[in-house]
């Protein structure tokens, strides 16, 4: 009866430092996905960079623009914390 307290106060912890931070990031990764548009400046998992030449709706897919010529892609597979280096600082 004694490690009743303990079990409940470890799977509060669990729950908020763990469970809930994991959904937020999924949240966030899923309305930037939802977000992207035409012409946005991007940069894959893999590290190219490149911009948003079309998006396909039916297929969840993208053709990025790089250098080197352009590529379909996955949404799935640009990275939302590297992509978002790009975006412009707001102005104070």
């Amino acid at each position: 009866m004694d490690q009743l307290p303990f079990l409940l106060l470890m799977l509060v912890v669990f729950v908020f430092f763990i469970i809930l931070p994991q959904q937020r990031r999924q949240k966030k990764e899923r309305n930037f996905m939802n977000d992207l548009k035409k012409g946005d400046r991007v940069i894959t998992k893999s590290g190219m960079h490149g911009k948003i030449a079309e998006l396909n709706e039916k297929d969840d897919t993208c053709v990025v623009e790089t250098l080197a010529g352009k590529i379909k892609m996955e949404r799935s597979a640009i990275s939302l914390e590297l992509s978002a280096k790009l975006a412009p600082k707001a102005k104070k």
